[in-house]
Formats: structure tokens, C-alpha cells, sequence
């Protein structure tokens, strides 16, 4: 009896070790602090199509990219991003949308106009024979612009993931644009009718210069599904305070947080973004550390991964953060750019040729001070710089 009794009691005893070991990996202290410097914003977007005519430029036009939205931020409608001559560009919307003017500070040298317009019978779908878009609006120049796309191809779409170069083009941006497109793929030339009429002329649409998937394409290209994203918006002033409730996974300001606790500090090791049935992970190792633990002298390596779909590939980096004189510098970087999944030889011989696709993330520099005011809340200066 004596036995059973002793045998009992150290199960109990082994039991409640196991139970204190499991609260301490999944939970942090109720009310746990948690000061984050990291966000990424989603806009929803439907849809949409480029087409290019730099190689047949007009006076202040060479490209123009079509986007359907539909959605409480943006409203419905489509809206039109002209792509001008001097890298600026103009924006044309419908009554439906409430496009926010500063969010194409990221869009070639920024935003030169934006103005509403009727563009009565937009449309831009995708369908079994190929892409189907029509719009036609009257510029700020007071000239009719009219783009017509009607593909009637038999063969079968093979479209690919892809991260849009979209970032390339930016000169002075205030986030990192992420424009992950799934089901992308480029306009086929047979059997398809494609018109681009600005003021009364006709501009012949840029072709791609190797075929694909046996077929001759036209450098226009679409996506019926993309995810619009923007790490790090620059950001002047107090950071928000995430109070954990004892949970090392939680969400706060439209991000998921996944904590680890190492000896009592506490780590970010994923930020996790969603919309609709994508997700966007950013997942650092070692984790990176919560700001309110960081200590004076404190100073901190490690790398970072960005993935969504595993057709889009991923992006990579390295972040640093030091602690001086009461001042919390961080620095991140996606040093080491793009890797595509790539799907067929086409592909890779294009990201070979042109190594904008993968390069261009390896030219932002994400640069952040942080300093505790005397109210006890920290305040976070930061910018990006391309370089």
C-alpha cells in the first residue's frame, strides 16, 4: 500500500511539473507587455492587367494598369493607373472608389494626378479563352483613351505565381510594395484582339520577346488574384502596447503574433497577415526580441523570411537591432531578394535575363529609432531608403 501510495504521489509530482513546463512554453505572464515595430498591411484588390506600349510611346503615356476592387476600404469599381513618360503616374476612377492618393508614393515616381471618371462599362474578367477587358475614359489633357483586350485562344492557360516587380520602378517609397500574383499570366497573340486608341491613334502593344509554353505572348499580363500587401508603412510617432493575455499566439491590429518565451524574454517569431483564403508569413529566426525587454547594450542579429503561396516564392533578409544610450536602433533589409518557384524553363531563363525580378527587394533599406518618452511609451521614427 505504502508503494501504491509512493507511486502515486510522483506521478502527481511528475504530472505537475509537466503541466508548469507547458504554461511556461505556451503562455506568456498575464498582461505581458509586447511592443512590436513591424506591420503588414493587405488592400484588397480583385484584379488586374497591365499593358504596355513603350515600345509605340505616346506623348505622356507608355503603359496603362487597369485594377478591379470590391471591397469596404477601396469600394467597387475599376480604377485606371496611367503609366506617363516621366515615371509618374495619373489615376482614373470611377465614382464607386475611394482610392487613398497616398498609397502611390510607391508607384513609380509617385502620384502626378487623380481624378474621377465615369468609365461607363469598365469591365476586366478572365475566362476560359483568356482575358476579356474594355475601358475608355477622357484624360486630364481632355484626349479619349480607349483599351480593348478580347482573347479567343483554344489552348489551355498555364499560369504561375509571381512577385511583381512593382517595387523597382519606386523611387522614394513609403513602405515596401509586395504584390503577390496568383494565376498571373501573359496575353496570348493568336487569336486574340488587342487595341490601345489615344486621341484617334492607334499604339501597338509590346510584345514579350520569347515564347512561352509554345506560344508568342504580348507583354500584356493579369492577374484575376492578387494580394496587395506593404511591409512597414514609414511611421512617426507612439507605438501601440500589445498586451498579450497571457497567450504566446494572438492577434492585434489586423496581424497575428506568434511569441516565443526564452528564459522569460520574449521573441516575435512570425507576423501573420490574411485575406481571403491567402496568407503572408514573416518569420524571423532567432526571433526578434520585444522591444520593451531590451536591455541597455543590448544587441541582436538574425534573418527573416517573407512567404505567402508557395507559387510565389519568398523573399529574404536580415534584420539588426542595438540598444545605445537609450536610443533602440533596428535595421532590415531584404538583402537577399526574390526566390521564385520556378515552373518551366521559360521562367527561368526570364528571371536569369532580367535580374529585376529577383534583385529589386535587395535595393530597400527599412531604417527605425526607438525611444521611450517620458510618459513611459515608446516612439518610433521610421523611413525606407533605396539604395
Amino acid at each position: 500500500m505504502f508503494r501504491s501510495i509512493a507511486l502515486k504521489t510522483m506521478f502527481l509530482f511528475w504530472f505537475s511539473l509537466q503541466i508548469n513546463a507547458n504554461a511556461g512554453n505556451n503562455t506568456c505572464g498575464a498582461g505581458m507587455t509586447v511592443i512590436n515595430p513591424f506591420h503588414i498591411d493587405i488592400d484588397p484588390m480583385e484584379g488586374l492587367l497591365l499593358i504596355n506600349i513603350e515600345n509605340d510611346p505616346d506623348s505622356v503615356y507608355i503603359g496603362f494598369e487597369p485594377q478591379v476592387f470590391d471591397d469596404p476600404i477601396n469600394g467597387n469599381g475599376m480604377l485606371v493607373i496611367a503609366w506617363r513618360v516621366d515615371g509618374y503616374v495619373d489615376v482614373y476612377h470611377q465614382p464607386g472608389l475611394k482610392p487613398d492618393p497616398s498609397k502611390y508614393d510607391i508607384v513609380g515616381k509617385g502620384l502626378a494626378a487623380m481624378v474621377e471618371r465615369p468609365l461607363h462599362g469598365a469591365y476586366f474578367r478572365v475566362e476560359e479563352n483568356g482575358v476579356q477587358s474594355w475601358f475608355s475614359f477622357v484624360d486630364i489633357y481632355n484626349r479619349e483613351i480607349e483599351v480593348r483586350i478580347h482573347e479567343q485562344s483554344t489552348r489551355r492557360r498555364k499560369p504561375f505565381g509571381l512577385l511583381a516587380p512593382m517595387g523597382h520602378a519606386a523611387e522614394n517609397p513609403s513602405a515596401m510594395p509586395m504584390i503577390f500574383l496568383h494565376d498571373f499570366y501573359f496575353v496570348r497573340r493568336k487569336d486574340t484582339q488587342i487595341e490601345v486608341l489615344i486621341n484617334g491613334h492607334h499604339h501597338a502593344s509590346d510584345k514579350l520577346p520569347m515564347p512561352m509554353d509554345r506560344q508568342r505572348m504580348y507583354f500584356a499580363r493579369y492577374s484575376p488574384d492578387p494580394l496587395i500587401a506593404t511591409l512597414n508603412p514609414a511611421h512617426n510617432g507612439p507605438l501601440n502596447e500589445l498586451q498579450a493575455s497571457g497567450e504566446l499566439t494572438f492577434k492585434r491590429t489586423g496581424n497575428n503574433f506568434n511569441l516565443k518565451n526564452h528564459n522569460g524574454r520574449y521573441y516575435i517569431e512570425s507576423i501573420t497577415a490574411h485575406y481571403n483564403e491567402h496568407q503572408l508569413d514573416m518569420v524571423f529566426s532567432p526571433g526578434f526580441p520585444n522591444i520593451a525587454q531590451v536591455m541597455p547594450g543590448d544587441s541582436f542579429k538574425g534573418n527573416f523570411v517573407i512567404e505567402g503561396d508557395r507559387s510565389t516564392g519568398k523573399i529574404k533578409g536580415t534584420y539588426s537591432l542595438v540598444e545605445e544610450d537609450g536610443e533602440i536602433r533596428i535595421h532590415l533589409t531584404p538583402c537577399g531578394g526574390w526566390k521564385p518557384r520556378v515552373s518551366k524553363f521559360s521562367l527561368r531563363f526570364m528571371y536569369t535575363v532580367s535580374g529585376m525580378f529577383k534583385n529589386w527587394p535587395k535595393t530597400y533599406h527599412w531604417y527605425a529609432t526607438i525611444q521611450k518618452a517620458d510618459g513611459g511609451q515608446f516612439v518610433m521614427e521610421s523611413a525606407w531608403e533605396r539604395k
